[in-house]
């Protein structure tokens, strides 16, 4: 099973306690299909709102360099594949920058993590973390990937690294290619057709037969149950 299957086996289950974390969303942006920035909120933002996301959107965290670090690790948590995007397309990077601005309480341990991979390439291959190959930045990377196989000497780079693909998770999956991969639907309405039958056999009972004809289908879904003083359905 690799990194993305992982990732969607555990945002199928809980997508929402990445999204949690980053505590906001802006409403405008100029940046096309960007992690939650795109949209607002539903009700639309108040005026005071509206002014502290232009501020923020306005400032920029990370250098160059910073964000060069950032794509390469972003497409490394979620890289691209038949079924969707890299995160790079879907400019992740640029939201954590936002983040960043918007709670700078992370940006010591950001910023200071970004240092340690020009570290520790420099002791390992005499180079920037920017200038490795592929498999020199994946030798770096797994040093902090897998918390229960990292050494002790790690343990900073490895609580680091959780933050990185928090954000860059929560980033790619509050976008409509993400909600697309996990086929999330939210509160779409569907078609009901009474309890599964494997369900019901399982317990030795049926469907009412009386309900059959009411059961909400593609034709009827907005149409407003009625009952009568007895509870019961009317047609």
């Amino acid at each position: 099973m690799n990194r993305r299957e992982n990732l969607k086996l555990l945002f199928t289950g809980s997508i929402g306690a990445g999204l949690l974390m980053t505590g906001c969303e802006p409403e405008q942006t100029q940046i096309a299909q960007t992690p939650i920035a795109s949209g607002g909120t539903i009700g639309g933002r108040t005026e005071e709102e509206k002014i502290r996301d232009a501020k923020l959107l306005s400032e920029k965290f990370f250098t160059e360099e910073e964000r060069k670090k950032l794509d390469t690790l972003a497409d490394i948590i979620c890289p691209a594949d038949s079924e969707s995007p890299a995160a790079t397309e879907l400019k992740v990077t640029d939201f954590i920058d936002f983040m960043m601005v918007d709670q700078p309480g992370n940006q010591t341990r950001m910023r200071g993590g970004l240092m340690w991979l020009d570290f520790e390439a420099d002791e390992k291959f005499g180079k920037l973390f920017n200038d490795l190959s592929k498999d020199q930045v994946m030798e770096i990377v797994d040093l902090v990937a897998w918390p229960d196989k990292a050494a002790p000497e790690y343990e900073g780079g490895v609580r680091w690294f959780n933050l990185v693909r928090n954000m860059v998770c929560s980033g790619y999956f509050s976008t409509e290619a993400g909600w697309k991969y996990l086929d999330y639907r939210g509160n779409t309405p569907n078609q009901w057709d009474g309890v599964p039958q494997e369900v019901l056999d399982k317990h030795g009972l049926a469907n009412p037969e009386k309900y059959k004809d009411l059961y909400p289908t593609a034709e009827n879904r907005s149409k407003i149950a009625e009952w009568d003083e007895d509870g019961n359905l009317l047609g």
